[in-house]
């Protein structure tokens, strides 16, 4: 047990020289004597306090910096009923905050030191565990609220009152989600908020008026850096609003019309499921935009009948908790392991989204409340009701203890021995309500870490059972491998004979025994090598025959092997992934059909073995999402990741975008999608990707220096350019993006809401080069695209952004011919719609624009020649789909030598980036005939189809010549008659 119920004195001389260097005039040279002797009292105020120290490390420090605090605690312990009225308190704290910088000091110190008392009273156990989240629920609403109120006055004072259209002043709403918005906010717990307003408008009383929009999003923007900045006195929340409508790329506030329009048309189950939790912080009960603001929202959440539409999203969930849980190897996680905090949340929230339509008594935030309604209505028995409430209170003890430690958000059970010392002494005993509301005593039979984990075990496996009773558990399914030839592999004492036997019996053809089984005892020697652990090995003794079995019963079996084995090896220590397989054979078979297919989807697999999770359902392979729902999926899977961890949100773009070209890769193998359906799906993959990135950087950017002060609302002034196969809308697997950023230099400014103030252009030039920094950052899950820049105006020495004034002046008076014939295949893939519109309508003029026809006929000529000699190595025999005469880029440049030859007399031309509808606009406009379009898009499209099959094999874009014989015919042909 911990041993600190009398202090050290380390820690009786730390509280005595920090009380001496603050309070001379009241404390003398004797101070540390008396503190020992009251140390020997175990009831003393110094001993009780030593130990609630001793429990924490930031209580600890607290008390070391304010010595004032330290006093009042030397005189009398917080008591839980000192820990309240903080509106009150903060008020006239906050009376003599002069500016921001004191806002700050106030608000961290306050919050510190209330935390502090709340850390006393828990490990002191002066308050039950649910009226510790209470009342850190209360604190940080009132530390939110009196700092908004602060800078609301202070924002009016500086750029006017909003008001509504009858003059009305405006007020900014803010939605608490999550744990914060029922009540039961964990010790170090980021807050997840929403801010809206009532009504569009404008500012009243400055000599300038601005919309309502840009004051409360401004104010929005302070609140947030009020309460997240981390200044020398900590910070006092960390603050996430990605929960907000369209999430970080929507307006950081949005009127309650723009809310209403947004929840009825687009709002998801996943956010339904989120704002079961939302509350208005700060309610005042007479204020009737609170009623308005709670009907808006409500018919959003509970819906009018019990609705069993939800129940397939809910299982779908339900599977992304298990593929997190197995993914992240969270075994040890109280929140989101298995039986942890998190299922049982989704437990009570599963019904309250079927029934709190219909049941109004499940239309509430806190889930202890809710667990008894549950069984009042006969959804839970009573058994199960108490199984998890007591499960949960004890989760959530366990849950603040170790936050409460270093102020650290965890959940992740400690390695050390002090913080399990820490653990064991706090869930021994301590102070809970009964069903019936009233504070008992708890014991549990706990005396060291032993007896901890088998108490912790219990209750996770209680919330386990009713979690799969409740939600519906997967069906297991093992492969019988009593009758399997491969049983045995394993064994010490099979030998090489015993092998060539078992590859006999499997039909395995005898020249191919040689090479087969030396693969097979290269695997086993290097097993034995392996640290894979006793379970592992269990695992991995039902795995092997089932998958040997399989290989050899396919004619592929020769390149299957050794792809297969270097997967196996790749998850051999990670036995969770080896269970998958043994527990879903349907995703073992799916492994081995794509596998035998695909060396790079055997390769993917194998260097992030994460994508095993996507095999389980066949279905969603063969019928994946349609293209334009990749943003809003993205922004779902992003929803789920830590803010302020900037690697693990790019990793998790990264890991979205693998498991996404599993799907698709799969979905082409398996002769679901045809080859322009499969560009389709990986260029809009990369456009969402785009979108996450830019509005990421955007985010990093603007903290510190603010934004262009002439941007509207939900404005950024920036477009993202695709050239190429981008821009064609023609993506292969394995192609990078060319890129081309521009933005509006209309108007111009300095940016303002930062820490530092540039000018705009530096601004969109710094978010250029952050643009590019996050899409090569090389993280555990590998680059995410490699980007090319060489296609901007001037190449490598030109800006990474460029305005579309200069873009425009550049192509009409600067380019090259290459450079007009790569603005052929262009369009904007990120920007708003005016802009969209004037870039294209820029791309239109230059292409579209008067010119030599004899000099364009020359210059298309010369360089494809000078590609053909830098790119081209043919060899005799060969054929280079891509590069060589009568292939891919022949076909490209006859694509763009006739649009800017003809544009000039059919604008139409200009329409479209991709080859395929060039063509059919080219026999529309009587430019060519409808059967050499036709014939020139089949060439294109079976050349691109091949392409894409070799990406799969993991192969070159080079086949013998004696293909496509016909077709380059064809392609050199037209060539001829228009080049020569």
């Amino acid at each position: 047990m911990l041993q600190t119920r009398q202090p050290s004195a380390e820690l009786l001389r730390t509280f005595a020289e920090s009380l001496l260097r603050h309070f001379p005039e009241q404390y003398d040279e004797t101070l540390y004597a008396r503190l020992e002797q009251d140390a020997q009292q175990p009831q003393s105020a110094v001993n009780r306090l030593a130990y609630a120290a001793a429990m924490s490390d930031f209580c600890a420090e607290v008390l070391q910096k304010q010595p004032h605090f330290l006093q009042q605690c030397l005189q009398q312990i917080p008591q839980l009923s000192d820990c309240g009225d903080y509106d009150e308190r903060l008020r006239l704290a906050l009376q003599d905050a002069c500016d921001e910088t004191e806002l700050y000091r106030i608000l961290r110190r306050f919050r510190n030191r209330e935390m502090a008392k709340l850390s006393i009273c828990q490990s002191l156990n002066l308050g039950t565990v649910e009226e510790i989240f209470i009342r850190l629920s209360q604190l940080a609403e009132s530390l939110i609220i009196a700092a908004r109120d602060w800078l609301y006055a202070q924002a009016c004072a500086e750029m006017g009152t909003p008001t509504d259209s009858q003059g009305n002043p405006q007020q900014l709403y803010i939605l608490g989600m999550g744990k914060l918005g029922g009540f039961e906010l964990n010790f170090s717990s980021d807050i997840d908020l929403i801010f809206t307003y009532p009504a569009n408008g404008e500012t009243v009383g400055a000599r300038r008026s601005i919309d309502n929009n840009k004051f409360f999003t401004r104010l929005g923007q302070r609140l947030i850096n009020a309460l997240d900045q981390y200044t020398p006195d900590g910070f006092v929340y960390r603050t996430d609003m990605r929960l907000r409508p369209f999430g970080d790329s929507g307006a950081l506030a949005l009127s309650f019309n723009a809310m209403e329009q947004y929840y009825q048309e687009q709002g998801r189950d996943w956010e339904r499921y989120a704002m079961i939790k939302g509350r208005i912080l700060g309610a005042d009960p007479h204020d009737p935009n609170i009623r308005t603001l709670q009907q808006l929202l409500r018919p959003f959440v509970y819906r009018r009948y019990i609705d069993f539409s939800v129940i397939q999203s809910l299982r779908e969930m339900k599977h992304k908790i298990e593929r997190e849980v197995r993914r992240r190897g969270l075994t040890d996680n109280i929140k989101l392991g298995a039986g942890g905090i998190r299922e049982i949340e989704f437990i009570v929230q599963v019904f309250q989204l079927i029934r709190g339509g219909r049941e109004i008594s499940l239309q509430r935030h806190e889930l202890l409340k809710l667990l008894p309604e549950l069984a009042k209505l006969g959804l839970i028995s009573p058994q199960q009701t108490e199984e998890l409430r007591l499960a949960y209170l004890f989760l959530r003890r366990v849950e603040n203890v170790l936050q409460a430690i270093k102020d650290q958000q965890t959940q992740l059970l400690p390695t050390n021995e002090q913080d399990r010392r820490r653990l064991v002494e706090a869930t021994a005993c301590f102070t809970q309500w009964d069903a019936q509301g009233n504070p008992v005593e708890i014991r549990y039979p706990i005396e060291d870490w032993a007896s901890f984990y088998q108490v912790l075990t219990e209750h996770q496996q209680k919330v386990r059972s009713v979690f799969h009773y409740l939600i519906g558990e997967e069906e297991e399914k093992e492969e019988n491998t009593e009758d399997n030839a491969w049983r045995d592999f394993l064994d010490e004492d099979l030998n090489e004979d015993d092998i060539a036997q078992l590859l006999q019996e499997n039909g395995v053809a005898e020249q191919d025994h040689e090479e087969i089984i030396e693969k097979l005892a290269q695997f086993r020697h290097d097993l034995s090598h392996r640290s894979v652990g006793s379970r592992g090995r269990i695992v991995l003794a039902q795995l092997m025959p089932m998958l040997l079995n399989q290989i050899f019963a396919h004619q592929a079996y020769r390149t299957l092997l050794p792809r297969i084995l270097d997967i196996i090896e790749k998850i051999l220590t990670r036995t969770t992934y080896l269970e998958l397989l043994v527990e879903n054979p349907q995703a073992l078979t799916q492994l081995i059909e794509l596998c035998s297919q695909s060396k790079m989807i055997a390769e993917q697999v194998a260097r992030y073995p994460i994508l095993l999770d996507e095999l389980l359902d066949r279905n969603a392979l063969l019928n994946p999402i349609h293209f334009s729902r990749y943003s809003d999926e993205l922004q779902q899977y992003l929803l789920r990741l830590p803010q302020d961890d900037e690697e693990q949100f790019i990793n998790g773009l990264r890991q979205f975008k693998q498991s996404t070209l599993l799907h698709i890769a799969a979905a082409d193998i398996l002769g679901a999608l045809p080859v322009m359906k499969v560009s389709d799906h990986l260029t809009f993959l990369a456009e969402a990707i785009i979108e996450a990135v830019v509005n990421l950087a955007w985010q990093q950017v603007s903290v510190r220096f603010g934004v262009p002060e002439f941007l509207e609302e939900n404005q950024k002034g920036f477009l993202v350019i695709g050239y190429g196969k981008l821009g064609g809308i023609e993506l292969g697997y394995k192609s990078d993006l060319d890129l081309v950023f521009l933005y509006d230099n209309s108007r111009s400014g300095q940016t303002v809401g930062g820490k530092k103030v540039i000018d705009s252009n530096q601004f969109y030039l710094r978010l250029a080069q952050k643009i590019i920094s996050i899409f090569s950052m090389n993280t555990s899950a590998g680059i995410l695209y490699d980007v090319d820049m060489r296609l901007r105006p001037s190449g490598d020495a030109g800006l990474l952004g460029c305005s579309l004034s200069a873009f425009e002046n550049y192509q009409l008076n600067e380019a090259w011919t290459w450079e007009k014939q790569a603005l052929v295949r262009t369009r904007a893939v990120y920007g708003e719609t005016t802009l969209r519109a004037q870039f294209d309508t820029i791309r239109r003029n230059v292409l579209a624009a008067p010119r030599d026809m004899e000099k364009l006929k020359q210059d298309v000529r010369e360089m494809r020649e000078k590609m053909y000699q830098h790119l081209s190595a043919r060899r005799e025999n060969e054929f280079n789909i891509k590069t060589d005469a009568g292939g891919i880029t022949d076909i490209e440049f006859i694509a763009q030598y006739l649009v800017l030859a003809n544009a000039p007399q059919h604008p139409d031309l200009t329409r479209w980036s991709d080859n395929v509808r060039i063509f059919e606009i080219m026999a529309e406009s009587a430019v060519i005939s409808a059967q050499v379009s036709e014939q020139l898009k089949k060439c294109y499209v079976d050349l691109r189809n091949r392409i894409h099959h070799l990406n799969l094999l993991g192969q070159p874009s080079v086949i013998s010549d004696k293909e496509f014989i016909e077709e380059r015919r064809f392609i050199q042909q037209i060539w001829r008659e228009l080049f020569d």
